[in-house]
Protein backbone atom coordinates (compact mmCIF):
# COMPACT_ATOMS: atom_id res chain seq x y z
CA UNK A 1 0.00 0.00 0.00
CA UNK A 2 1.52 2.95 -1.29
CA UNK A 3 1.04 6.35 0.99
CA UNK A 4 0.30 9.07 -1.39
CA UNK A 5 0.01 13.17 -0.96
CA UNK A 6 -2.49 14.69 -3.78
CA UNK A 7 -2.64 18.80 -3.43
CA UNK A 8 -5.75 20.08 -5.04
CA UNK A 9 -8.06 16.77 -4.90
CA UNK A 10 -11.49 18.06 -3.42
CA UNK A 11 -12.57 18.83 -6.93
CA UNK A 12 -11.95 18.32 -10.53
CA UNK A 13 -8.34 16.37 -11.91
CA UNK A 14 -7.16 15.99 -8.19
CA UNK A 15 -10.46 14.64 -6.75
CA UNK A 16 -10.81 12.08 -9.66
CA UNK A 17 -7.03 11.17 -9.21
CA UNK A 18 -7.40 10.40 -5.74
CA UNK A 19 -10.36 8.61 -6.23
CA UNK A 20 -8.53 6.02 -8.44
CA UNK A 21 -5.79 5.87 -6.69
CA UNK A 22 -7.95 4.80 -3.43
CA UNK A 23 -9.43 1.94 -5.31
CA UNK A 24 -6.33 0.84 -6.23
CA UNK A 25 -5.69 0.39 -2.77
CA UNK A 26 -3.65 3.04 -1.70
CA UNK A 27 -3.71 5.26 1.27
CA UNK A 28 -4.36 8.77 0.09
CA UNK A 29 -4.11 11.82 1.78
CA UNK A 30 -6.50 14.75 -0.04
CA UNK A 31 -5.86 18.19 0.38
CA UNK A 32 -7.94 21.02 0.14
CA UNK A 33 -7.87 24.61 1.42
CA UNK A 34 -12.01 24.19 3.39
CA UNK A 35 -12.31 21.49 6.03
CA UNK A 36 -15.54 20.89 5.72
CA UNK A 37 -14.79 20.30 1.68
CA UNK A 38 -12.30 17.90 2.86
CA UNK A 39 -14.12 15.92 5.18
CA UNK A 40 -16.73 15.58 2.66
CA UNK A 41 -14.75 14.16 -0.15
CA UNK A 42 -13.20 11.99 1.92
CA UNK A 43 -16.02 10.54 3.07
CA UNK A 44 -17.04 10.43 -0.69
CA UNK A 45 -14.23 8.62 -1.49
CA UNK A 46 -14.32 6.18 1.15
CA UNK A 47 -17.66 5.54 0.20
CA UNK A 48 -16.92 4.92 -3.24
CA UNK A 49 -13.77 3.02 -3.62
CA UNK A 50 -14.53 0.72 -0.02
CA UNK A 51 -10.96 2.38 1.33
CA UNK A 52 -11.18 3.64 4.52
CA UNK A 53 -7.51 4.36 4.28
CA UNK A 54 -8.57 8.27 2.95
CA UNK A 55 -7.27 10.92 5.01
CA UNK A 56 -7.18 14.67 4.42
CA UNK A 57 -5.27 17.93 5.13
CA UNK A 58 -6.29 21.47 4.59
CA UNK A 59 -4.16 24.31 3.80
CA UNK A 60 -4.04 27.35 2.20
CA UNK A 61 -1.21 27.08 -0.55
CA UNK A 62 -1.09 30.89 -1.00
CA UNK A 63 0.55 31.12 2.30
CA UNK A 64 4.33 29.91 2.71
CA UNK A 65 3.26 29.40 6.38
CA UNK A 66 0.57 27.30 6.06
CA UNK A 67 2.50 25.19 3.25
CA UNK A 68 5.46 24.51 6.38
CA UNK A 69 2.15 23.57 8.63
CA UNK A 70 0.91 21.77 6.40
CA UNK A 71 4.47 19.12 5.46
CA UNK A 72 4.87 19.25 9.56
CA UNK A 73 1.56 17.59 10.24
CA UNK A 74 2.51 15.30 6.82
CA UNK A 75 5.92 14.12 8.50
CA UNK A 76 4.38 13.89 12.20
CA UNK A 77 1.21 11.96 11.31
CA UNK A 78 2.59 9.48 8.55
CA UNK A 79 5.45 7.37 8.53
CA UNK A 80 6.39 7.33 5.13
CA UNK A 81 5.22 9.14 1.79
CA UNK A 82 5.78 7.18 -1.75
CA UNK A 83 3.80 9.58 -3.88
CA UNK A 84 3.14 13.33 -3.45
CA UNK A 85 1.28 14.68 -6.41
CA UNK A 86 1.47 18.64 -6.84
CA UNK A 87 -1.78 18.91 -8.75
CA UNK A 88 -3.12 22.26 -7.19
CA UNK A 89 -3.29 25.28 -9.65
CA UNK A 90 -5.08 28.37 -9.79
CA UNK A 91 -6.20 31.18 -12.37
CA UNK A 92 -6.05 34.81 -11.62
CA UNK A 93 -7.42 36.69 -14.13
CA UNK A 94 -6.46 40.40 -12.45
CA UNK A 95 -3.15 40.59 -10.33
CA UNK A 96 -3.58 39.37 -5.95
CA UNK A 97 -1.24 39.72 -3.75
CA UNK A 98 -0.83 37.02 -0.76
CA UNK A 99 0.10 37.61 2.98
CA UNK A 100 3.54 37.02 1.85
CA UNK A 101 3.61 39.52 -0.50
CA UNK A 102 3.60 37.54 -3.61
CA UNK A 103 1.84 37.20 -6.95
CA UNK A 104 -0.92 34.73 -5.91
CA UNK A 105 -0.52 32.62 -9.40
CA UNK A 106 2.95 32.24 -9.05
CA UNK A 107 2.54 31.45 -5.39
CA UNK A 108 0.04 28.89 -5.44
CA UNK A 109 1.38 27.10 -8.66
CA UNK A 110 5.10 27.35 -8.52
CA UNK A 111 6.32 28.57 -4.54
CA UNK A 112 4.16 25.96 -2.82
CA UNK A 113 5.03 23.09 -4.92
CA UNK A 114 9.01 24.13 -4.26
CA UNK A 115 8.64 25.18 -0.96
CA UNK A 116 6.36 21.58 -0.51
CA UNK A 117 8.47 19.51 -2.04
CA UNK A 118 11.52 20.62 -0.44
CA UNK A 119 9.97 20.26 3.29
CA UNK A 120 9.23 16.80 2.99
CA UNK A 121 12.20 15.94 0.48
CA UNK A 122 13.36 13.63 4.00
CA UNK A 123 10.38 11.61 4.26
CA UNK A 124 10.32 10.86 0.31
CA UNK A 125 13.69 10.00 0.49
CA UNK A 126 13.61 7.80 3.88
CA UNK A 127 10.50 6.23 1.45
CA UNK A 128 12.07 6.00 -1.63
CA UNK A 129 11.65 4.31 -4.39
CA UNK A 130 9.52 7.01 -3.97
CA UNK A 131 8.12 10.06 -7.01
CA UNK A 132 7.36 13.29 -7.04
CA UNK A 133 4.70 14.18 -10.37
CA UNK A 134 4.21 17.96 -10.88
CA UNK A 135 0.91 18.94 -13.04
CA UNK A 136 1.81 21.27 -15.70
CA UNK A 137 0.13 22.18 -18.76
CA UNK A 138 0.75 22.33 -22.77
CA UNK A 139 -0.52 25.98 -21.88
CA UNK A 140 3.32 26.85 -20.65
CA UNK A 141 4.96 29.54 -21.63
CA UNK A 142 8.16 29.52 -24.40
CA UNK A 143 10.16 32.14 -22.47
CA UNK A 144 10.43 33.90 -19.18
CA UNK A 145 11.23 37.36 -17.84
CA UNK A 146 12.83 37.13 -14.68
CA UNK A 147 12.49 40.87 -14.09
CA UNK A 148 8.47 40.21 -14.41
CA UNK A 149 8.28 36.91 -12.65
CA UNK A 150 5.64 37.85 -10.47
CA UNK A 151 4.20 40.28 -13.14
CA UNK A 152 5.45 43.17 -11.81
CA UNK A 153 5.99 44.75 -15.15
CA UNK A 154 2.65 43.75 -16.12
CA UNK A 155 0.19 41.72 -15.56
CA UNK A 156 -2.05 39.05 -17.63
CA UNK A 157 -3.88 36.54 -16.17
CA UNK A 158 -3.26 33.82 -18.58
CA UNK A 159 0.22 34.56 -19.14
CA UNK A 160 0.97 34.41 -15.25
CA UNK A 161 -0.83 31.21 -15.83
CA UNK A 162 1.77 29.81 -18.38
CA UNK A 163 5.19 31.36 -16.51
CA UNK A 164 3.59 29.59 -13.67
CA UNK A 165 2.92 26.29 -15.59
CA UNK A 166 6.58 26.61 -17.19
CA UNK A 167 7.92 26.80 -13.69
CA UNK A 168 6.33 23.42 -12.91
CA UNK A 169 8.36 21.95 -16.03
CA UNK A 170 11.67 24.05 -15.20
CA UNK A 171 11.42 22.98 -11.68
CA UNK A 172 10.87 19.45 -12.66
CA UNK A 173 13.81 18.95 -14.74
CA UNK A 174 16.11 20.54 -11.88
CA UNK A 175 15.06 18.71 -9.17
CA UNK A 176 15.28 15.65 -11.28
CA UNK A 177 18.89 16.42 -11.97
CA UNK A 178 19.58 17.09 -8.21
CA UNK A 179 17.93 14.02 -7.08
CA UNK A 180 19.98 10.89 -9.55
CA UNK A 181 20.63 8.06 -6.98
CA UNK A 182 18.05 8.59 -4.78
CA UNK A 183 16.01 6.40 -5.62
CA UNK A 184 13.18 9.43 -6.06
CA UNK A 185 12.23 10.39 -9.81
CA UNK A 186 10.33 13.87 -10.50
CA UNK A 187 8.37 13.84 -13.69
CA UNK A 188 5.64 16.42 -14.50
CA UNK A 189 2.67 16.44 -17.06
CA UNK A 190 0.21 17.83 -19.12
CA UNK A 191 -3.61 16.41 -18.27
CA UNK A 192 -5.08 17.09 -21.36
CA UNK A 193 -7.60 20.15 -22.15
CA UNK A 194 -10.50 18.95 -19.09
CA UNK A 195 -13.61 20.51 -17.95
CA UNK A 196 -12.46 22.30 -14.98
CA UNK A 197 -13.31 25.13 -12.63
CA UNK A 198 -9.91 26.66 -14.07
CA UNK A 199 -10.67 25.83 -17.39
CA UNK A 200 -13.72 27.74 -17.57
CA UNK A 201 -12.23 30.12 -15.16
CA UNK A 202 -9.94 31.46 -17.33
CA UNK A 203 -10.58 30.66 -21.06
CA UNK A 204 -14.51 29.97 -20.81
CA UNK A 205 -14.30 26.47 -22.56
CA UNK A 206 -15.67 23.15 -21.91
CA UNK A 207 -13.35 20.47 -22.34
CA UNK A 208 -12.46 16.55 -22.16
CA UNK A 209 -13.85 14.24 -19.35
CA UNK A 210 -12.42 14.11 -15.48
CA UNK A 211 -11.67 10.20 -15.96
CA UNK A 212 -8.98 11.60 -18.88
CA UNK A 213 -7.93 14.39 -17.01
CA UNK A 214 -6.48 11.83 -14.58
CA UNK A 215 -4.99 9.14 -15.90
CA UNK A 216 -2.11 10.62 -16.60
CA UNK A 217 -1.32 11.59 -12.90
CA UNK A 218 -2.45 8.03 -12.18
CA UNK A 219 -0.28 6.72 -14.56
CA UNK A 220 3.08 8.02 -13.32
CA UNK A 221 1.88 7.34 -9.59
CA UNK A 222 1.33 3.42 -10.98
CA UNK A 223 3.25 1.97 -13.84
CA UNK A 224 5.99 -0.15 -12.76
CA UNK A 225 7.98 0.57 -15.59
CA UNK A 226 8.56 4.26 -14.81
CA UNK A 227 10.66 3.44 -11.58
CA UNK A 228 13.76 4.44 -12.93
CA UNK A 229 12.15 7.17 -15.21
CA UNK A 230 13.09 11.04 -13.99
CA UNK A 231 12.91 14.68 -15.55
CA UNK A 232 10.52 13.90 -18.51
CA UNK A 233 7.63 15.61 -18.95
CA UNK A 234 4.40 13.50 -20.18
CA UNK A 235 1.18 13.96 -21.90
CA UNK A 236 -1.50 11.04 -22.86
CA UNK A 237 0.48 9.02 -20.60
CA UNK A 238 3.46 9.09 -23.06
CA UNK A 239 6.59 11.20 -22.80
CA UNK A 240 6.35 14.88 -24.73
CA UNK A 241 8.57 17.46 -25.46
CA UNK A 242 7.84 20.86 -23.53
CA UNK A 243 9.43 24.72 -24.81
CA UNK A 244 13.24 23.84 -25.59
CA UNK A 245 13.54 26.61 -22.80
CA UNK A 246 13.05 24.03 -20.43
CA UNK A 247 16.14 22.49 -21.23
CA UNK A 248 18.71 25.34 -20.72
CA UNK A 249 20.41 24.70 -17.25
CA UNK A 250 20.98 28.52 -16.40
CA UNK A 251 17.57 29.14 -16.51
CA UNK A 252 16.54 26.11 -14.14
CA UNK A 253 19.05 27.06 -12.17
CA UNK A 254 18.59 30.72 -11.42
CA UNK A 255 14.36 29.88 -10.90
CA UNK A 256 16.01 27.95 -8.60
CA UNK A 257 17.78 30.14 -6.83
CA UNK A 258 15.20 33.08 -6.91
CA UNK A 259 12.59 30.15 -5.08
CA UNK A 260 15.03 29.08 -2.62
CA UNK A 261 15.49 33.04 -1.49
CA UNK A 262 11.58 33.30 -2.20
CA UNK A 263 10.41 30.70 -0.03
CA UNK A 264 13.30 30.67 2.62
CA UNK A 265 14.06 26.86 1.98
CA UNK A 266 16.68 25.28 0.19
CA UNK A 267 16.56 21.29 -0.56
CA UNK A 268 18.48 19.07 1.83
CA UNK A 269 19.51 15.83 -0.36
Amino acid sequence: MKTILITGSTDGIGKQTALELAQKGNRIIIHGRNVERCIEVRNHIRAISGNKFVDFIAADLSSMEAVRIMAEEIKTNYKRLDVLINNAGVFERKRKITVDGLERTFAVNHLSVFLLTASLMNLLIYSAPARIITVSSMAHAFEIDFNNLQGEKHYDGHEAYGRSKLCNILFTFELAGRLEHKSVTANCLHPGVISTKLLRAGWGLGGASLESGAQTSVYLAEAEELEDVSGKYFSNKRESKPAAICYNPEVRQKLWEISEKLSGIKFLF
